[in-house]
């Protein structure tokens, strides 16, 4: 663990036990790993609870510490994958997102891209047409101004990997979500964005 002399030790302890069951659970819900965590090391102080951000770089930390190589395996997987998806929904304008962007996927990390079309149905007509079994959902978004959106989700598998892909309107492609982590416009990378990544791979 990393020394953070300025900190509370736990606020520390608890970002990386967070960390640690979003590892072992394979999923990335910083608020179900934060709530479990504090629970586990006996904190009812919201105040000593670390935020989003806090949890990411532990994770990044612990998986460079102890999975390092499996961890760098299952990025490049996912960005690859990435490649092959974005290259076959060309006409959606796809975006990646997510940790297979931010650089904390695992092997239990889903696939999110974020898709722009004139209606949800072009989407899912798309996967008709070639065949893709999907199921269909809802996720919210929050963007600027704490304006949220319920928007449609098309999901699928890839072989092993759950792949996500969420529908926005045409018109809000420069106009990121705010990101669940830090609240920050979401980062998002173009399919050209993505093979410059796996060439520095």
């Amino acid at each position: 663990m990393s020394q953070h002399p300025s900190k509370d030790r736990l606020r520390i302890s608890i970002a990386y036990e967070a960390a640690r069951i979003i590892h072992d659970l394979g999923r990335h819900d910083y608020s179900t790993a934060r709530n479990k965590a504090a629970q586990r090391l006996g904190c009812k102080d919201k105040r000593k609870l670390p935020s989003n951000s806090e949890i990411e770089q532990a994770l990044l930390e612990q998986q460079l510490l102890f999975h390092a190589d499996d961890q760098q395996l299952s990025l490049t997987h996912l960005r690859q994958l990435a490649l092959e998806a974005m290259s076959n929904l060309q006409r959606f304008s796809p975006r990646l997102v997510g940790p297979a962007l931010r650089g904390t996927a695992d092997p239990n990390t889903p696939l999110q891209l974020h898709l722009f079309a004139d209606c949800p149905e072009d989407i899912a007509l798309f996967l008709l047409e070639r065949g893709i079994p999907y199921r269909e959902g809802e996720k919210t978004a929050l963007f600027p101004g704490e304006n949220k959106r319920r928007l449609p989700t098309f999901s699928f598998r890839s072989d092993e990997t759950e792949v996500e892909l969420t529908y926005f309107p045409q018109n809000t492609i420069g106009h990121p979500p705010l990101s669940p982590v830090d609240q920050r416009p979401e980062r998002r990378a173009s399919l050209a964005q993505i093979k410059s990544l796996l060439k520095q791979e």
